[in-house]
């Protein structure tokens, strides 16, 4: 295994696979974000309409 760190530098190849990573985990939550059933900030509007109607009875 050392001979393959001999073959890339350590630092950059660490860099590199942590902004990919990076990057990776932005755009997988940028998907999520963009569908209706997985969107966490906004949420369904039935199902916040019947939150709200439940808050506001009780």
């Amino acid at each position: 295994m050392y001979k393959l760190w001999l073959l890339f530098d350590p630092r950059r190849t660490l860099v590199a696979l942590s902004a990919f990573l990076f990057v990776l985990g932005l755009i997988i939550h940028f998907i999520c974000l963009s569908t209706d059933r997985f969107n966490w900030l906004e949420g369904k509007p039935a199902v916040r309409a019947a939150i709200e109607t439940s808050v506001s009875l009780g």
